[in-house]
C-alpha cells in the first residue's frame, strides 16, 4: 500500500520503532500526554518475526481505537528519519504542554530539571533520557525546544520524553517555584561552589544549559545557588549537556536516596 499521513493533518507526528510505540501508548493510558494515535504501519514481511509486537499493537488497537496498517519495507523506510524503525511506524497528533505559572503545578518536595539553551537534539535527548532515568519528576523547558521534533527526541531518549511530565516556561514559571518552595540550582563555573558541597535537597529544580548559549540570564538571575562539576584535571571545555545532566540529576538522587 501508499503510505499517505497527509490525512493525519498537517502537525502530525511519527514516531519509529516499537520502544516509541509502547511509549506513546503508555503515556496515553496514565493520562500524561493528550496525544492521539492516528494510524499505525507494520512491515508486512515482519508479521511472523514480530508477532508479540504485532498482537501488542492490535490490542491497543482496538483500546484506543486506531487504524493498523501494512507496508513494505521500502515504503515505510522512505518515511522515516532513522533506520532504527524496526518496521514500525505511529503516525500521532501533537501533544500539548501546560505552561508553569502555579505553584499547584508541582510536585510536593520533588525534583525538576529545566533545560535551556541545548542546540543539539541528541544532546536533548540524552538529557531527557538521564532525568527520568534518575527520577525526577518532570522537566521544564522553554516553549521552542526539541519537543517540536518529537518523533526524534522519543526514539533517542527510549521512550523518556514521552513517559516524563513536561511543563513549559513563562514569565511567571521561576516565581511559581519560589512560591512552591523549590531551591533553584544552575550550573555555570563563575561564583560557584563544587556540586559535592551544594546543597542539593528537595525541591529542588536544577538548571542545565547549552555548551553554547549556557543559561539565560532571567534564569540565572532567579538562582538560589550556582554549582560547578568538578574535572579529575585541568580542562577549559564544558561537558555536553547530556553528560552534566547525568552528573547531576543522579548526585541529586544520591543525596535524597
Amino acid at each position: 500500500m501508499e503510505i499517505n499521513v497527509s490525512e493525519s493533518s498537517e502537525s502530525c507526528v511519527l514516531f519509529e520503532g516499537m520502544i516509541s510505540f509502547r511509549s506513546v501508548v503508555s503515556a496515553i493510558r496514565n493520562g500524561s500526554s493528550d496525544r492521539k494515535i492516528k494510524a499505525v504501519y507494520f512491515d508486512t514481511d515482519k508479521k511472523q518475526k514480530l508477532s508479540r509486537h504485532l498482537s501488542y499493537i492490535k490490542a491497543m488497537s482496538h483500546e484506543l481505537s486506531f487504524p493498523l496498517y501494512f507496508a513494505q519495507a521500502d515504503e515505510i523506510s522512505a518515511l522515516c528519519e532513522g533506520t532504527t524503525h524496526g518496521g514500525i511506524v505511529t503516525v500521532c497528533t501533537e501533544r500539548s504542554y501546560a505552561e508553569l505559572i502555579s505553584p499547584s503545578q508541582l510536585k510536593k518536595n520533588g525534583f525538576y530539571l529545566i533545560l535551556d539553551g541545548i542546540e543539539d537534539p541528541y544532546n536533548f535527548a540524552f538529557s531527557v533520557r538521564a532525568a527520568y532515568a534518575s527520577g525526577a519528576d518532570g522537566l521544564i523547558l522553554p516553549p521552542h525546544n526539541w519537543l517540536s521534533s518529537a518523533g526524534n527526541v522519543c526514539r533517542s531518549s527510549a521512550g523518556s520524553s514521552e513517559l516524563i511530565e513536561v511543563l513549559t516556561i513563562g514569565e511567571r514559571s521561576m516565581d511559581a517555584l519560589k512560591k512552591a518552595g523549590y531551591k533553584i540550582v544552575c550550573t555555570d563555573t563563575e561564583n560557584a561552589v563544587s556540586l559535592s558541597d551544594a546543597d542539593l535537597s528537595r525541591p529542588l529544580a536544577a538548571v542545565i544549559g547549552g555548551e553554547r548559549r549556557g543559561i539565560s540570564k532571567n534564569i540565572l538571575a532567579c538562582a538560589d545557588e550556582t554549582v560547578r562539576i568538578e574535572y579529575g584535571r585541568d580542562f577549559g571545555e564544558a561537558l555536553p549537556a547530556a553528560s552534566a545532566s547525568a552528573v547531576i540529576c543522579f548526585e541529586i538522587l544520591r543525596r535524597n536516596s
